[in-house]
Formats: structure tokens, sequence, C-alpha cells
């Protein structure tokens, strides 16, 4: 299925973006590295996965997309585009160089210090967010990203983009609704409460 999905995008993309390759992907979404064909830099492309897709309302997704779209701090990896087509709803973001803290993890132990430092890089971005009336929903090692001595947050509020997004199609109130990785949800999350 991901090869096709991989040349349906590239069709879709083919006057933006050059698709080089998956980097992976899970229940909601294929990441894939591309390079933004006027620019000449790597980004990464988020597709949601064609089942979560019908279900999204894209106007909706459009304009949380936008609102994330304004967070700009140096620990938080920003949304640069989104769009859609054939069937596909896509966001990008700039490809960082470095590996996701559960790649670090996987190689063994972090020291206090470096523990420290992640901590409170992460929490410096999360910080930011909050004031300007965002939360992320989904903080998980996967979206802590390790770069140049620094951890970023990546996915910034995409859960909620989505869940806003489905809960307006389906006509719903996002009460009761628990929307992120179920391992790393708060007790409040998982119930579904706002």
């Amino acid at each position: 299925m991901t090869p096709l999905l991989q040349e349906q995008l590239e069709i879709v993309l083919r006057d933006e973006y050059r698709v080089l390759r998956e980097l992976g992907g899970g229940g909601m979404s294929h990441v894939f590295l591309a390079e933004d064909v006027a620019l000449g830099r790597r980004v990464v492309i988020k597709v949601l996965t064609p089942e979560l897709a019908a279900g999204v309302n894209r106007e909706r997704f459009q304009r949380e997309i936008k609102l994330l779209a304004t967070l700009q701090h140096p620990l938080l990896v920003p949304v640069l585009a989104a769009g859609e087509g054939d069937g596909l709803v896509w966001y990008s973001m700039p490809f960082v160089e470095g590996e996701s803290l559960r790649e670090r993890l996987r190689r063994g132990p972090v020291s206090l210090r470096e523990a420290l430092a992640i901590t409170v890089d992460v929490a410096q971005g999360l910080a930011e967010a909050h004031r300007r009336g965002v939360v992320h929903r989904d903080v998980k090692p996967e979206n802590i990203l390790l770069s140049g001595g620094r951890a970023v947050v990546a996915d910034f509020g995409i859960a909620k983009a989505l869940a806003d997004a489905s809960v307006a199609q389906a006509g719903l109130t996002a009460s009761g609704i628990a929307v992120g990785t179920p391992a790393y949800m708060s007790p409040e999350q998982a119930a579904g409460d706002p």
C-alpha cells in the first residue's frame, strides 16, 4: 500500500515537491522525505492515512493548520504548508537533521545532564505554545527531535487539528474524544475530558 501511496503523493505534489523516500509511518500518517523544488531544501511531508483523511473536514483542518503555522519558536518544528489533492491530505515541516529521542533511547540510557537539557528544551517550547493557547496533545519520544545539541518538538498540535476537523465533520462536540498516543496520554486526555 505504501508504494502506491507514494506514487499518488508524487502525482499530487509534482510541481512543488520531489518525493525522495519514505521515512516511516503509523496509524495516522505516512512520513516522506522530500525536496522543495522551488527552494531546494529538504522537508518532511506527512500524509494522513486514507481512512483518516476520509473523516476530516478539510476546511476545519486547514484553519487549524494555519493557526499552528503561526507558532514560531526555535524549539518548535513549524508547519510550512498543507494541502490536499486526489483524496490525500498532507502537511509539510522542515527536515531536522539528527535523531528522535526514541532513536537516542534505543542506543542506551541518557545521562542526567542530557536528560535535564532535553527536558528544559521541551518545556520551553511547550511553554511558548501554551502562552499562545496551543496544546501539543501528542508529546512522545518520536516527536522530540535532537539536533545541534538541542531538543525540538515536532508534530505540534497536529493531533488537535485532526480531532477538531474530525469532530466538526461528525457534528459532535469535542468532549468524549481521546486524541493522541495512548501510552503517552494524560488521564484527562485518555478520558476525552476537554
